[in-house]
Order: structure tokens, then sequence, then C-alpha cells
């Protein structure tokens, strides 16, 4: 898609693709109005953001946006009109991908400063994790990393970004093997072994499901720094909390041993997010994001797009740029798999968009989820991995994950991803320790409203005072200054501390 065109007067609505027969309105319009440049009156009111109907449109017929399928018409639906949920359904019916996708050129090699770790891996950060075992170690890890922050004892160790306890709701009252166990055992290992943490000390209850010794193998392997124990060995909680104290006495000079030094940038795994979507988030911040993805593919480095049910009526478009005939049955699969895990659960997978999405102009996942892939760029999908499953290969890699975008995220990072790059066009609150998160506004109201969450604004692709390949390479550079310690807005406000949510699929017993 290109970026719209500059002229005397600022377009009232944008047609994305030659065969589209809907358009954008940039602004609200009221009934009676020319949508300029398009040869359409608008027969009611459209909200901003919303869609113009620009002929008439039979029930039953395809509604076209981007140049695919966003739904069937509901209704009859003159020319002029309101194009939303009360008139518009999603359908099965799909159209092929019409452009084969070459392959991403390499780029001059480019650099961060990062953590170089033992396994050869490249950090952007070097925390200090306190991992959990399960649900009833939570609050002493909680107390260990409070108490660590109050007593300053951090401030003797200067290349320590801080201590991150990861808690969560599980780990025990579920069975000792399976889907469910499996998942959430890789979880915590690949979350631990995330390059950005320096150090790791593992807290147990003591008699709970998922055992210290299931994550001492894993872990010792992927980092030296490593430390465990269990509440009920300790004596209690406050004798926990003081044992738990005492490990990071021996294990933050081992962190603090770790500096920053020149890494390349094909080292770098970023994870790509989008939530509070709205009608701009497919025209600007997520292509935008997609052209960054390229650079980073051209460097090198990897890409993870995840969220599957929000590629649901997109997927063609990804498997038409699989790199083998397996990538492609892999993607297939999981979304065969996600069909009748929705089935399972009474729902299916077009319950969505959200209402602040539905608000901000979108109508059925389809649309949607068009949007979504633009944050994939162009390059060729080499791999298709499970959730939180370590990613091997270097490009653009699905990741299996639900659309809930912590645990998503969560998920991503203990895949390996070192960066997150977050579109948002309604405005989300979101960051991700230990891997710093970047936003990236779709429209420039949500920008100002809120300057302190958000990085970087693309909202003047809509007016032309930028194009999408222009702020694909400013958020190249973000990104690349983020790594080399640049804070981004959501580490400034102190997000990340309650943002990890694995994905729990097994049965609580």
């Amino acid at each position: 898609m290109t970026s719209p065109v500059t002229s005397s007067a600022p377009p009232a609505a944008l047609r994305l693709h030659p065969t589209d027969n809907v358009a954008v309105a940039t602004a609200a319009l009221a009934a009676g109005v020319t949508a300029h440049p398009l040869d359409v009156v608008t027969s009611e009111a459209i909200p901003r953001g919303h869609k113009i109907a620009l002929e008439t449109i039979q029930r039953g017929a395809r509604v076209i946006k981007y140049g695919q399928l966003i739904g069937a018409a509901l209704a009859d639906i003159p020319a002029g009109a309101h194009v939303h949920v009360h008139n518009l359904a999603v359908t099965l019916d799909r159209l092929p991908a019409r452009t084969a996708t070459a392959a991403i050129a390499p780029a001059t090699p480019r650099t961060f400063m990062g953590y170089r770790r033992a396994d050869g891996r490249h950090g952007t950060r070097n925390y200090v994790a306190i991992l959990t075992t399960v649900n009833c170690s939570g609050t002493v890890a909680r107390l260990i990393a409070e108490e660590a922050q109050r007593s300053n004892l951090l401030d003797r160790f200067t290349n320590v970004d801080g201590v991150v306890p990861i808690v969560h709701t599980s780990g025990c009252g579920m069975a000792d093997r399976g889907e469910g166990h499996d998942l959430l055992l890789r979880t915590l290992i690949g979350t631990a072994a995330n390059p950005n943490f320096g150090a790791v000390l593992l807290v147990g209850l003591g008699c709970e499901v998922l055992q210290i010794g299931k994550f001492m193998r894993v872990l010792e392997r992927a980092n030296a720094a490593v430390r465990a124990f269990t509440i009920q060995d300790a004596g209690g909680t406050r004798a926990a909390v003081a044992e738990g104290l005492a490990q990071l006495e021996a294990l933050l000079p081992l962190a603090n041993a770790a500096e920053r030094t020149e890494s390349p940038a094909s080292a770098l795994m970023l994870g790509l997010q989008c939530g509070g979507s709205d009608a701009w988030s497919g025209l600007t911040s997520n292509p935008a994001l997609g052209a960054a993805a390229d650079r980073l593919v051209a460097l090198g480095g990897t890409v993870l797009l995840s969220e599957t049910p929000e590629i649901y009526g997109a997927e063609h478009l990804l498997i038409s740029r699989a790199a083998a005939p397996e990538v492609a049955a892999k993607l297939e699969a999981r979304m065969a798999w996600w069909d009748r895990y929705a089935a399972m659960h009474g729902t299916e997978m077009n319950n969505n968009p959200s209402p602040g999405n539905i608000a901000g102009g979108l109508t059925t996942i389809l649309e949607k989820s068009l949007g979504a892939v633009a944050k994939a760029g162009a390059s060729p999908l080499v791999d298709v991995v499970g959730y939180a499953e370590p990613v091997t290969e270097r490009g653009l890699v699905f990741m299996d994950s639900p659309g809930f975008d912590p645990c998503s995220a969560t998920g991503q990072i203990a895949s390996g991803a070192t960066l997150i790059a977050f579109t948002t066009g309604r405005g989300s609150a979101f960051g991700a320790k230990p891997s710093p998160s970047i936003k990236l506004s779709s429209n420039t109201d949500i920008y100002n409203r809120m300057r302190d969450d958000i990085d970087l604004d693309c909202g003047p692709i809509l007016t032309g005072e930028a194009t999408i390949d222009s702020k694909g390479a400013e958020i190249l550079e973000l990104l690349l200054a983020c790594a080399s310690g640049a804070r981004s807005k959501s580490e400034l406000l102190g997000y990340g501390g309650v943002e990890f949510v694995p994905w729990q699929i097994g049965a609580t017993m």
C-alpha cells in the first residue's frame, strides 16, 4: 500500500486499493457531503475512521478493503452509506493473495550496544530474575524484590537494570504431564533463559507439581548464574525472604560483571504486538512497523509475529509467503487447532473485534486481521513455532499465541524476544520486563493525548508528512537506540512488573 498523497485539500476519505468498494473517512462526515476526492456523496453521517460504500453493494455481495475481502453485506448497502456492524458480517469466503513475496536483500550491517551471554546470544537489558515455580511462592518473590529495592541493595551494582519477580497463577493443581504442564514449564524456563536476564534466582514452595529440579537442569545450561531454594526448606516466609536476599547478594556481582559491548543487529529478536487497534492501524502504524521489520530481517535479525486469532481471515497472505511447503503446513495446522479449541469452548474464531476496535471503525475479524498482518512487512515466512518454543531460524517467524496482548508478549519473550514493538490506535498501556516495549501510535490524536506512553507517532503518514518507508526507517533507529539502553516510555513509567501472563490451556484440578 502506498502512502496518501498530499493535495491542496486534505482528503475526506481514502480508497486503499483500486478494487475496494469501500473507503475510510479521515474525519467525521455529515450526511449529504462529497467525500473528496472520491466521487461519492454520503447518505448518512459517517464517523471518523469508519467505512463509506463507494458503490451500491447488494445483499450477500463481497465488501472489499485493502484489495481483500473483509465480509459480506447483510443487506443492500447504497453508495454513500455507512458500512459497519449493522450491515456487514464475516464470511468464510477468501480472495487469493495477489503478490508473491520477494526475498529481502541483505543490508549493510548495523550494531547496537548489548550484553553478550555465554551461549552466544545478545541481550538488550541486564536484569536478575526471581523465577517462581508456583503461585504459592509468588509473594515471597515479590517481598525479596521489594526488600532489595528498599534496602538500596541494587545501588552497588550499576550494570544491573533491576530485579524482576516472575510470578504467575499456576504451577500446582495440575497434571504433572501433558500439553498444559509442558506449555507452562517451557514458558517459565524460556523466560528465565531470555538473554535480557544476567542471573536467575529460582524460588519454590517445595511440594508443588512443577518441582525445582525440572527447571535447574535446563537453566544451568543457559545461564551459569543460577541459584535455587524452597520456602519449606528455608523454614517459612521470613526465613525464605532472608535466604532470597542472601542469594541475591551472591548473584548480583555475577550479573554486574556483564558490560555493554558492540553487538550485531542480527542478534536482535523483535516481538510484534498490536492492541487497541483502530481504522488507522492497518494504514499507518502496522505497515510502518512492517517496513521496520523488513529492515531488521535484511540485517539478519529475527521478527516474531503472533496472536493467531488475529490473523484469522488473513492467514492465506502469510501462507503465500511461506519459504517452504512444510512452513505453510505448520501454520495451517495451528489454524485448524484454533478452530477446534474455539469450538470446544463454545465460541468461534470470528468472535472479534473488541468494543474498542469497533468504536474505532473496525467491523469484522477479517478487516482487523488484514491490518494486523501488515506488521509482518513483506519478508518470507521462514518458520512457525508453538507458544514459548525456542526460535532457531532467523527472519520472519510466526509464534502461535492467543490474541490477548500480555499473554502473547509473554510467549514471545519466552521464545527469546529481546525487544517488543507495540502499535495502538485507541491507546494501550503496556510494558514487558525484561524486554523493553516501544509504543507506536496509528494516529496523532492518541499520540498527543498519551505522550507519556507512546514513543513514536505514525499519524503523519495519513497527511503525507511522512511515508510508510520513512517511518519504518525511524522505527528501526528507535529499536536500535532502545536495544542500546535508551529507555522506552513504558520503562520510564515502570511498566512490566505485572504483565507476565502465561497461556494456561490445561485443566485446573
